[in-house]
């Protein structure tokens, strides 16, 4: 297991409000990455991150230019219509922009003013896959599919607790 950063301390309150409700899917502690657009709007589908009942549009802080520049690129690559650029930037990329975000929608940011209005309701927003897929991993499709699989493994005791 990964060792987890400060960007998953429980204690991080964001100027987001409703990322600070009890049982929020979406605190600051997880900044889910998706591909979205504004619902019934031609406009092209970008990268976000989920904030509270929000998504904070990736492409619109890019052009900003608020972050520090060592993330610069890789808002570039989040303003893109799929994440596959952005993740073949690998771990170290992902992580310094989740650490520049995490600080960005820290409660007492500088950065609360302008990012607001990079905000966009999660309620408005339509959503697509957030990568083109080129090939595809197997996955387990039914009860029978994962008893099949288990027997190959362990033939006489296919399904674990």
């Amino acid at each position: 297991m990964k060792n987890l950063n400060q960007t998953h301390d429980p204690a991080l309150r964001s100027w987001v409000q409703s990322a600070n409700q009890d049982h929020c899917d979406f605190p600051i502690q997880n900044l889910p990455f998706g591909i979205f657009k504004i619902d019934g709007k031609d406009e092209p589908f970008r990268a976000g991150i989920a904030i509270g009942d929000q998504i904070l549009d990736l492409a619109a802080v890019g052009e900003q230019g608020i972050l520090p520049p060592v993330v610069h690129g890789h808002l570039t690559a989040c303003s893109e219509s799929t994440l596959n650029s952005f993740m073949a930037m690998g771990q170290v990329a992902w992580s310094a922009l989740r650490l520049e975000l995490s600080r960005a929608l820290e409660e007492k940011s500088p950065l609360a003013g302008k990012l607001k209005s990079c905000l966009v309701p999660q309620a408005a927003a339509a959503y697509r896959v957030p990568a083109d897929i080129g090939d595809y991993t197997d996955f387990y499709a039914s009860i029978h599919h994962a008893t099949n699989i288990g027997k190959l493994f362990r033939p006489e005791n296919p399904l674990t607790p």
